[in-house]
């Protein structure tokens, strides 16, 4: 039973791939904008994020449309197509499950953010104007 209902998800993906794609394209919102200083010290920051996720997930493109208005410039990993960053997400997170963002503070601690409306609220409030 378990293999059907997993079969009949991977179709289902697979028909709705391409209307996913178009809804992420058309739907991105305007990114702020910002002086050169602040954008800089944006992206110094952006360099201890990674969004593990997949361009097709509804939860990613949720995200991903946030990380788009805040313009920051945060690295993909996308788990589908990569072996070694799903490998990375299960061994530091403990479980593949998208989106998820890897979080590493100045201390060298390795926080791993799981849900979606969480990780928008993350980016929100350290990064919105």
């Amino acid at each position: 039973m378990r293999l059907v209902i997993r079969l009949f998800f991977k179709v289902l993906r697979r028909v709705l791939m391409p209307f996913m794609l178009i809804y992420a394209a058309v739907s991105k919102p305007k990114p702020i904008s910002r002086s050169a200083d602040a954008q800089a010290k944006v992206d110094e920051a952006c360099k201890q994020l990674e969004l593990y996720q997949f361009n097709t997930c509804p939860f990613c493109i949720k995200v991903k449309k946030e990380v788009h208005r805040l313009a920051l410039p945060v690295a993909m990993a996308n788990v589908q197509r990569d072996p070694k960053a799903r490998q990375a997400l299960e061994a530091g997170g403990g479980r593949v499950k998208v989106p998820c963002l890897k979080i590493t503070h100045d201390d060298g601690k390795v926080e791993w953010m799981y849900e979606s409306n969480d990780i928008n609220q993350y980016l929100h409030q350290r990064f919105a104007a």
